[in-house]
């Protein structure tokens, strides 16, 4: 796979200064782009690695225009890293051949089942009555697909996802548990991207929805009823708890947790490893993380802060003290 800079800004736009003949054979990280490759930079607090590398072109933003031309050739674009994710899409469409869509010989797909004539069916995958797949939308392998759930146009879905499998639901009965049959499903919308062996729980009576555009990461867990709003973004072992609902355009780092019930509103991004214990509304970042330090230090800081409440009650006798 190569590709002339000229036909990659005829393509994505953007203000190349350089020679438009120029070939590029592959896309690499600043530090180790060699001549014939092309590498971006996102940060200016990396100019140094920018100044550094062998690139054959390099992909940046206005205000590294100058010193990007003094090493060599550049494409200047408002957002480099947009420019950068789009350059992947071109890419790999010159190296995947066109393939027709098909259902793979070794998947299962129950006679109820609907299944679009562009959708492409893996190996191994299962699709269980009622189930309902888009157009254009790709099940990777060992995907299973529960009955009467939804999957929506121009989906990816990696290897070993589940979709509707019974939400989390027991009522105590004396010593043991009785099941609450899981009656809902899941919609998922369209152009939602879920990563392997993520899974997404069908609801107790309404249904469990993921919405447009959004990104879900490996090894998430949704539990049942849990609407995620559309173009909202989860990294890797977020769990989310049953009937919690979280607005649209949110990010959420890596093993953070949501609480069952609660409300996260529009644009709120949550740290990694946060554990959210009740409802934000209010977009912004938050962040609820005991930062990690050696033991022995971060056991003297656990057991202050178990003393935290006393302290408090005794600064604030002192304040009334202070004022009589």
């Amino acid at each position: 796979m190569q590709l002339e800079l000229g036909s990659i800004v005829a393509a994505l736009g953007g203000e190349l200064c350089g020679e438009p003949s120029v070939v590029i054979t592959g896309l690499a990280p600043l530090e180790s782009a060699t001549p014939q490759q092309m590498g971006f930079l996102s940060n200016p607090r990396y100019q140094p690695q920018l100044l550094a590398s062998r690139a054959g072109c390099v992909i940046v933003a206005p205000q590294m225009k100058e010193p990007a031309v003094l090493r060599g050739a550049c494409i200047v674009t408002e957002q480099p890293y947009l420019y950068f994710a789009k350059l992947t899409q071109l890419w790999k469409r010159g190296l995947t051949q066109s393939t027709p869509a098909t259902v793979h010989p070794s998947a299962v797909v129950d006679a109820l089942a609907v299944v679009h004539p562009s959708a492409s069916i893996g190996p191994l995958c299962v699709v269980e009555r009622g189930a309902r797949i888009g157009a254009d939308t790709v099940l990777k392998s060992r995907v299973t697909v529960g009955e009467d759930c939804v999957v929506g146009d121009r989906c990816i879905v990696h290897s070993g996802v589940v979709i509707g499998a019974d939400g989390f639901g027991f009522a105590p009965n004396g010593d043991g548990w009785e099941k609450i049959e899981q009656l809902g499903s899941v919609v998922i919308g369209n152009d939602v991207e879920i990563g392997a062996n993520t899974c997404i729980d069908r609801g107790a009576l309404q249904d469990t929805v993921i919405e447009d555009g959004v990104k879900l990461d490996n090894l998430i867990q949704i539990g049942h009823n849990v609407r995620v709003g559309r173009h909202t973004a989860m990294a890797g072992c977020v769990g989310v708890a049953g009937s919690a609902t979280i607005g649209p355009h949110c990010t959420v780092g890596g093993g953070a947790i949501i609480l069952g019930h609660l409300t996260i509103g529009s644009h709120v991004n949550i740290s990694a490893g946060t554990l959210v214990s009740k409802s934000i509304l209010k977009p912004g970042h938050y962040t609820g993380i005991f930062p990690v330090d050696d033991n022995a230090t971060w056991e003297r800081n656990a057991a202050s802060l178990k003393q935290l409440h006393s302290l408090r009650n005794r600064i604030k006798n002192l304040e009334q003290e202070t004022k009589k």
